[in-house]
């Protein structure tokens, strides 16, 4: 059964930069410095062979095997046993090189128990010759070289596993998992506390699964530790909201609503049971459950903080405001349809509280207040649709506005010399020399003495441009 978070659809608008970029920084080292593994692989099995290694080795591996089964109860080593002598059955001797270089935990055995397995001049041969090809291209392989290896703990490697993986299934399928969960988490936290957090997930649930593997010589690969910290911390950024996840079990699939929090021990609880029960798989289930437990535990104890999630994070999405919107406006639009234009203006007001970037909404309010020039609301609605228009480079509507004021409104409450000067400004810009001049006697009556001259400054340069001397000297009149 498969359970994944699905509230939210990716807003292109704002891409999650941080989480492409992992994505893109996984899949370059998994192309470019990875992609080099199988040559350095196929150097390390062919001087393998050479040096007629696997003479030595292949007895010294079934004993390996069977003192696992016999003293340490590993039922997997079975199954490896099995694998092994039917490849000596077969005579594979690549693929036997390949097993018994790739097995970490067996080279570290042969190193402390060479005294014990061979005779002094075998030991010397084998510790010659192995030393070499270690040296040269085991020890480069991207797993054992940047892998977490937890019989052999580097700190690095807690960053540098998670940039790591096992081929293009496990790729594959955590760059899936990542950009599925990640968008979220991003728009929730912010890019450098999400990518902060997404690392610092990845390396407790390493070491998480370094305190239940202790000694083991085979590296951790994958960003599947740090998947599960996003998951952690997804459902805890929602807590007990209800939202959408999807299921699939079999060839049946679906979505169904749930308070997110109430996940979380469903996943803790799968990947503690897999650990236990769920045999020889390959996969890191106690990194599974580091990663989710440390993203829950982080945002539970850093949420109010350092991990405090954004306050435009809960919004509605688009697709629901736009519903929202459309529903309230209609609702309004009716109002004025049944002449109700105190609603209608209470209404319309209530929405550009809510949506302030739609001008649509301030045009009604201005129309509304319209009606009543004699108020002061007429005034200030004036002021502010001029103010919108100049700012959306409108200046046509701009001018159109303040004409009808000045027949409406000018009388019971006077515009300020400013907005008249603003008027002048956008006239002057667009060579409607008629509104320029009619802006500038409204100017003149109550503007300062700077302003209008700094204004008949203007005019008269204007009409100098356009050869009409007569009306540039009318204005020049006002100069100092």
């Amino acid at each position: 059964m498969l359970i994944i978070p699905a509230e939210r659809s990716v807003d292109w608008r704002h891409p999650p930069w941080v989480t492409l970029g992992l994505m893109l920084a996984c899949l370059l080292v998994f192309l470019f410095y990875q992609g080099g593994d199988e040559r350095k692989l196929q150097s390390a099995v062919k001087q393998y062979l050479q040096d007629d290694l696997l003479a030595l080795e292949a007895p010294a591996y079934i004993d390996y095997l069977e003192r696992q089964i016999r003293f340490d109860g590993q039922t997997g080593s079975q199954d490896q046993l099995e694998q092994f002598r039917e490849l000596q059955q077969n005579n594979e001797s690549l693929w036997q090189a390949i097993t018994l270089i790739s097995d970490r935990s067996f080279y570290y055995y042969l190193r402390e128990n060479r005294d014990l397995i061979w005779a002094p001049t075998e030991r010397e041969y084998w510790q010659e010759h192995r030393s070499v090809i270690e040296e040269r291209w085991v020890s480069r392989i991207s797993a054992f070289d940047l892998g977490l290896t937890p019989g052999d703990l580097k700190l690095h490697t807690l960053i540098s596993y998670q940039f790591l993986h096992g081929g293009w299934a496990h790729i594959i399928g955590n760059l899936i998992f990542l950009f599925l969960l990640g968008f979220t988490v991003e728009r929730a936290l912010g890019p450098g506390r999400y990518l902060v957090a997404y690392l610092l997930c990845g390396a407790i649930a390493g070491l998480v699964f370094t305190a239940f593997s202790q000694g083991s010589m085979i590296p951790l690969v994958g960003a599947s530790g740090s998947i599960a910290g996003l998951m952690g911390m997804y459902l805890t950024i929602y807590g007990f909201q209800k939202i959408r996840f999807f299921f699939y079990l079999g060839v049946y699939f679906n979505y169904l609503k749930a308070p997110a929090i109430l996940l979380l021990p469903i996943w803790l609880g799968k990947e503690i049971y897999d650990y236990w029960f769920a045999g020889s798989t390959g996969i890191a289930y106690m990194a599974h459950a580091g990663g989710v437990v440390a993203g829950a535990a982080l945002v539970a104890l850093f949420g109010k903080s350092w991990l405090q999630v954004r306050e435009d994070f809960f919004e509605p999405e688009q697709e629901e405001q736009d519903a929202r919107f459309t529903s309230a406006y209609a609702q309004a639009m009716a109002s004025l349809g049944r002449l109700d234009f105190d609603i209608a203006r209470r209404q319309f007001q209530a929405l550009r509280d809510n949506y302030p970037d739609r001008p649509i909404l301030l045009e009604h309010l201005y129309q509304i207040a319209k009606l009543r020039p004699d108020l002061p609301e007429y005034h200030d609605r004036t002021l502010e649709l001029m103010n919108d228009a100049m700012g959306r480079r409108r200046p046509e509507q701009m001018m159109a506005v303040w004409q009808e004021y000045l027949t409406k409104g000018e009388d019971y409450h006077p515009l300020a010399p400013e907005a008249h000067n603003k008027v002048l400004f956008a006239s002057l810009r667009d060579q409607d020399m008629k509104i320029a001049e009619k802006a500038f006697e409204r100017l003149k009556q109550g503007g300062s003495a700077e302003l209008v001259e700094e204004a008949s400054r203007l005019l008269a340069a204007e009409f100098e441009k356009l050869q009409m001397s007569t009306r540039a000297q009318k204005y020049r009149q006002y100069h100092r």
